[in-house]
């Protein structure tokens, strides 16, 4: 360990912060700490944990290598240097239930490239404005899976090689949450509403909400009646607000950041307090999702027909 830090004032960020800015949970970065030796948090005058930003910077790096599937006990504490060569050499990742057919380099896709060029100017009425128009051309759907989706992992790859800080990406992140939600309330409600009525949300120490996001513009336009959570909630609060809403299914994602085996045991805990009648839907890039299916849940493969399928499947049943 680290000599601890002079003062309550020393540079380093405390464990809540680095969770949310990594998506890393602090019982991650504990476990990390002990058996791998990084990150290697300073100590302030109190004794709390203190993050140093180039630490903060490499667990960013190792995060989105998860997010890819590597495995923590191959990635955790390499040397900045061999985090970029992963991430360089990595195919781009598809979205949280999304995958497209393999991304083009955004210098092939003009429009791509244009909107890149948008976030590195700090101009997101420019951004906004060619999401918005390219929304409008080619549909919700096309939208979601032609641009937003490529775009994202795109945003990423930028941050990862050091042209994009993380301001940026959240800039991204920002103007596309709303370019989406604008979308999505602008559809016209069907004269007689479609079942299912779909919660989502995440569960605890699981910030990442894009790919959800993309996946309740795709089932409303199925039909559905969505209800959003936001990401982060608790799992006795998501039966409450699944009994509260009358939701037919339930829809949750995950990304690689987190423990399989805790994947799976919060996945059997939720479903026994929800009601037999309520479905679990499941996606992300956790690979237990798919590896270990569990009794009443559903993992919805990485495409959007897929999610059609489930939607048409759940239909014919009910």
């Amino acid at each position: 360990m680290s000599a601890g830090l002079s003062g309550d004032t020393a540079a380093g960020l405390p464990i809540t912060a680095v969770e949310r800015e990594t998506g890393l949970s602090k019982d991650t970065l504990r476990v990390w700490e002990k058996r791998y030796g990084f990150p290697r948090p300073l100590r302030d005058t109190r004794g709390d944990r203190r993050y140093p930003a180039a630490q903060v910077q490499q667990l960013q790096l190792i995060s989105r290598l998860l997010d890819a599937g590597h495995r923590p006990g191959k990635i955790v504490g390499l040397e900045p240097d061999a985090l970029q060569a992963l991430m360089v050499q990595r195919e781009p990742s598809p979205t949280a239930f999304l995958s497209t057919t393999k991304v083009e380099e955004p210098g092939h896709r003009p429009e791509l490239a244009a909107m890149l060029d948008s976030i590195g100017a700090h101009d997101p009425q420019a951004l906004r404005h060619a999401l918005s128009h390219a929304q409008l051309r080619m549909g919700l759907a096309s939208f979601v899976t032609e641009v937003v989706a490529p775009l994202t992992t795109a945003v990423g790859d930028a941050w990862a090689r050091g042209r994009f800080e993380v301001f940026e990406e959240h800039l991204f992140t920002e103007v596309i949450t709303g370019v989406l939600r604008t979308a999505i309330g602008s559809l016209a409600p069907l004269p007689v509403p479609l079942g299912p009525k779909v919660l989502l949300t995440t569960l605890p120490q699981e910030v990442h909400g894009l790919g959800l996001l993309m996946v309740e513009a795709l089932l409303a336009l199925e039909g559905c009646t969505c209800v959003s959570l936001g990401t982060q909630t608790p799992s006795g609060n998501v039966v409450q607000a699944a009994q509260a809403h009358r939701a037919d299914v339930v829809v949750l994602s995950f990304s690689n950041v987190h423990n399989g085996a805790v994947v799976q045991a919060s996945l059997r805990e939720l479903r026994s307090r929800l009601p037999a009648e309520t479905a679990l839907w499941v996606g992300g890039s956790c690979t237990a999702l798919y590896q270990r299916p569990l009794d009443g849940v559903t993992a919805v493969p990485h495409h959007l027909s897929g999610l059609q399928s489930q939607v048409a499947l759940w239909r014919r049943t009910h």
